[in-house]
């Protein structure tokens, strides 16, 4: 018989067992604390005298959502696919009974059974695959730091993030993590690039400019990745990050402007031109939004098109694959055209996402990620 035990109070975490090979620059067990803390439970040595308990085996790697998920879930036994039992939200009575019963890779019973396979989806990084869970050991750190790295990606965004940088990034985010870097270092490395590459794009040096240009995208994947799997992101450095996201790219289509046609801004086309990328970045971003209040979710997400066509909607490193073969050529005008165009198509593709979910029965607009 089942029992599911209510608590009030956020449960403590405990960790069972040593965990001490290491991963992404930590111990197991170390990372296994950083998850507790950033779900919220204080981590105990030993049970308090009441409330509810999450214990998890310290020699075991967890995706983040899975302990965020049993800790709101009293009474509940979180099982490997191979159906050994890893982890437990118990009263403070069970705990002795169930941590023995853990160690052992036991079914503690009387408690509600939790599966990979129902905590698949992931909102936040717009994806669904199954989290991580796998015990580490000596032979398999670089296995499961290849994993924990992939489960640190958002499985909708452009086609240069998806696709080229994932391998350097992961060495890159592992030597950071080895050196005790924190995100935040690369974060203001990849803003120095940004004015590096406005500087150079307004001067008219576009070769120099996409270098640093490329490296802050670079960066900007790493950043993001070893704050993930390092568990050391925090409020500053995510509203840092973004904020530096979503303000510099205007700012380096308007040098790339003067670098190409000098100062000041005529209504002539290229002016036109800028007055398009300009006002049609701020504008997809106003659509983004719009959909995301209404609806509760990503408009990328939303069907299987919307998220290809996140690959190549005209942001920043889409706009530099425009960018760069232009002025590879001899011709960095002409790129700039390119992308005033695309980002005008964009803005129209946009568009129609918000109208056409919002002509639908609310119901069915939900992502198709989740279902």
């Amino acid at each position: 018989m089942q029992t599911t035990v209510q608590t009030t109070a956020a449960p403590a975490g405990m960790i069972l067992g040593a965990g001490e090979v290491r991963i992404w620059g930590m111990t197991a067990r170390e990372r296994l604390r950083r998850t507790f803390v950033r779900a919220k439970l204080n981590v105990v040595d030993q049970a308090p005298a009441t409330g509810g308990v999450v214990l998890a085996l310290g020699g075991w790697v967890y995706a983040e959502t899975l302990l965020a998920t049993l800790a709101t879930r009293p009474g509940s036994v979180l099982f490997t696919d191979d159906g050994e039992a890893v982890a437990a939200h118990v009263p403070v009575e069970r705990v002795a009974e169930v941590s023995a019963a853990l160690e052992r890779g036991a079914d503690p019973g009387g408690l509600q059974r939790l599966s990979l396979a129902e905590l698949s989806y992931n909102e936040a990084l717009r994806k669904r695959e199954t989290p991580v869970l796998v015990r580490l050991t000596p032979d398999n750190v670089r296995a499961v730091e290849a994993r924990t790295f992939a489960g640190s990606y958002k499985g909708v965004t452009d086609v240069v993030t998806k696709y080229w940088w994932p391998v350097p990034a992961r060495i890159v985010t592992r030597w950071c993590a080895v050196a005790g870097l924190r995100p935040n270092h690369v974060t203001f490395i990849g803003f120095l690039l940004v004015l590096a590459a406005f500087w150079l794009f307004w001067e008219g040096h576009f070769g120099w400019g996409l270098v640093c240009a490329w490296i802050m995208t670079f960066l900007d994947t790493v950043d993001g990745k070893l704050a993930r799997v390092t568990l050391t992101s925090s409020a500053i450095g995510n509203v840092f990050d973004h904020g530096i996201d979503l303000i510099h790219p205007p700012f380096w289509w308007w040098a790339w402007y003067v670098g190409c046609f000098g100062v000041p801004v005529t209504l002539d086309w290229p002016g036109i031109a800028l007055i398009v990328i300009s006002a049609g970045y701020v504008l997809q971003r106003v659509e983004e939004g719009a959909f995301m209040r209404l609806f509760g979710f990503h408009v990328h997400a939303w069907r299987p098109f919307d998220s290809f066509f996140r690959l190549i909607t005209a942001r920043r490193n889409p706009n530099l694959l425009l960018l760069t073969p232009a002025w590879l050529v001899g011709y960095p005008q002409v790129g700039f055209y390119l992308v005033a165009i695309w980002t005008a198509l964009c803005l129209v593709v946009h568009g129609a996402q918000v109208v056409q979910a919002m002509a639908m029965p609310r119901e069915r607009v939900v992502s198709w990620l989740s279902r």
